[in-house]
């Protein structure tokens, strides 16, 4: 029986990593020919920029898996790499020094104000590896475990995980949407 949970384990483990290392590959692979104009480029006047969107999806991220951690292992410290990193005084965002990005208007989006590619891509490779540090901790039987009493219905680990690989995933595709529409577009 417990050889077969490792199994579980390592297979649950090896289909998250890969779900989120397909999304720093692409976050790498757009950074590393990102301009600042093209991470700045809003295709309507109301639509995200791609270099909030790559810091908003590693901020969810970083956020989401740090949250979750706590809640499964809360004798042991995590925090985000947004904070032990240093990350929020590197980018020196208008923002207060939790935010996420969730809800935000399309004036703050434009506050936004950072376009250095590097340092996206840096902070999101932070991100991925301190997730992939706590996937590395994960078992199947944490699967069920109720991590947020704040929605109804509560937020199992399952539901989290599956709910960051989703909002990442889409923020990515959106990013890569916006640097397609950005090659087409005439520049001035």
């Amino acid at each position: 029986m417990i050889d077969h949970m490792k199994s579980e384990d390592a297979v649950l483990v090896a289909l998250l990593r890969d779900g989120f290392e397909r999304v720093n590959i692409s976050v790498t692979d757009l950074m590393e020919q990102a301009s600042p104009q093209m991470l700045r480029y809003r295709p309507e006047a109301n639509a995200n920029h791609i270099a909030w969107l790559i810091w908003h999806l590693s901020r969810i991220q970083d956020d989401h898996f740090v949250h979750l951690a706590r809640a499964l292992w809360p004798t042991q410290s995590f925090e985000e790499c947004w904070i032990s990193g240093g990350w929020s005084g590197k980018f020196k965002l208008p923002y207060a020094e939790r935010e996420t990005g969730y809800g935000q208007t399309s004036e703050q989006v434009q506050a936004f104000g950072m376009y250095d590619a590097a340092l996206l891509a840096a902070y999101h490779s932070a991100v991925h590896q301190g997730s992939n540090a706590i996937l590395g901790k994960l078992q199947v039987r944490n699967l069920q475990t109720i991590i947020d009493h704040r929605w109804n219905p509560p937020v199992s680990t399952a539901v989290r995980l599956v709910s960051v690989l989703e909002d990442t995933t889409k923020h990515i595709g959106q990013a890569e949407y916006i640097s397609g529409l950005f090659s087409a577009a005439p520049h001035s």
